[in-house]
């Protein structure tokens, strides 16, 4: 029996089984070009996370360093580009403290309105978002400069809140570290009046700057005031320690008018006249000062004496009176108006006190009890003249001049 036809058989069967195997691969590559990848199989090993995910465009920035203190008087600004601002805010970390600020009407930028406290950790948080609306949050941390009280200037306010006061009354801001930067601290004040009246501020020194009205006040005015000189420059390395406000009210308009060569004293409340009162002005050598005074404050019982203003104990001229009544101050150089039965031959014809105006205890005490602080005490009949510093003497200045003390004329 020969061999060579059984491998001829095998050869053929070999052929036969290689071409099935072509033919089940061709028509499987077949079947796919028509479905979607793994994910039409059903690929249990796919992964659909594995795309990258979207990175939001938006960059933000603010004008602080997270490393670097900040000055007190730095306005915190917050920026985005290639997309917008949603919400910022910037507060000490401790919470307790919020900066004011306003957010951009193309939402760009977000700018502070308020200043900062020294010696203190702030956050900014801000949320912005692309132009494809994907959100980005941003973080930063940063601390201001600390401050000693030297490096701080502190604002006392007169008058003070719910006060009435007379027509001639100034408002009064006073400094206990000078200012040099006038200019930057009166852009942050302001005087609000109820009826609007015309008025200027006038600095008196580095440390006391004064607002009046061009007139006196109108009776019944309604003042509100503001110093918002919180980390504002100062100057010199100083800065405001902090923000004040007053609101007060203006009073009937009570006036005094003295006439030192006629020796005498007419009283009016809104023009009427209530009573003309017999007095004694200053001798020669302490002539009582002509000009517009202000009563500054109020005793019931005044010692007085006479070395506050300059005399020597041993002076045939010294004094020494432990219980003088009803006694008001309208000069800081020790000018008042009080009662003085001492001289009460002399008032109505002669002018013999040390500067002083008297009068007898009964119109002293009826005086005292019309007047408020802030009347005006306008004095006419002496060569000596009033001046703006010797107590509140602002309306011993024209109008024009008075301006003129203004930093921001």
């Amino acid at each position: 029996m020969s061999c060579k036809p059984i491998s001829d058989r095998r050869r053929l069967r070999a052929a036969a089984v290689v071409g099935l195997s072509v033919l089940t691969v061709g028509s499987l590559s077949a079947c796919n070009a028509e479905l979607d990848g793994d994910q039409a199989l059903g690929n249990p090993f796919s992964d659909e996370s594995s795309a990258t995910p979207q990175v939001p465009q938006v960059q933000v920035q603010a004008n602080v360093r997270p490393r670097k203190p900040v000055h007190v008087d730095h306005l915190v600004k917050v920026t985005a580009t290639q997309g917008t601002l949603d919400k910022v805010v910037v507060r000490s970390a401790n919470g307790k403290t919020r900066v004011p600020g306003t957010l951009a009407q193309d939402g760009t930028s977000w700018q502070a309105s308020g200043l900062l406290e020294p010696g203190m950790t702030y956050r900014i948080q801000a949320t912005a978002q692309d132009e494809d609306g994907l959100s980005k949050q941003f973080a930063r941390t940063f601390k201001t400069d600390d401050l000693s009280l030297d490096e701080q200037t502190y604002p006392s306010l007169v008058p003070a809140d719910g006060d009435t006061v007379g027509v001639a009354m100034p408002v009064i801001l006073r400094f206990d570290v000078p200012v040099e930067h006038k200019a930057a601290f009166e852009r942050h004040l302001s005087v609000r009046t109820t009826p609007a009246q015309p008025g200027s501020w006038h600095w008196m020194s580095d440390t006391e700057v004064h607002w009046r009205p061009r007139h006196y006040w109108k009776p019944g005015t309604k003042v509100d005031v503001t110093a918002a000189i919180n980390s504002v420059d100062a100057g010199n390395g100083v800065y405001g320690q902090e923000d004040r406000t007053s609101s007060f009210t203006i009073g009937d308009a009570l006036r005094m008018k003295i006439n030192l060569a006629s020796h005498q004293m007419k009283v009016t409340r809104n023009g009427e006249l209530l009573r003309t009162i017999p007095i004694t002005g200053g001798k020669p050598g302490f002539t009582t000062r002509s000009g517009t005074k202000v009563i500054i404050e109020k005793f019931t019982s005044k010692r007085m004496d006479a070395a506050t203003t300059g005399i020597n104990p041993d002076n045939p001229e010294y004094y020494n009176l432990s219980d003088v009544k009803f006694a008001q101050r309208v000069t800081y150089s020790g000018e008042f108006l009080h009662a003085a039965p001492w001289s009460v031959g002399s008032q109505g014809y002669a002018n013999v006190s040390h500067g002083c105006v008297g009068m007898s205890t009964s119109n002293a005490e009826w005086l005292f009890g019309q007047t408020k602080v802030g009347d005006p005490v306008e004095v006419t009949g002496s060569d000596r003249p009033m001046d703006l510093t010797n107590g509140y003497g602002d309306w011993n200045a024209t109008w024009q001049d008075y301006r003129q003390g203004s930093a921001l004329h």
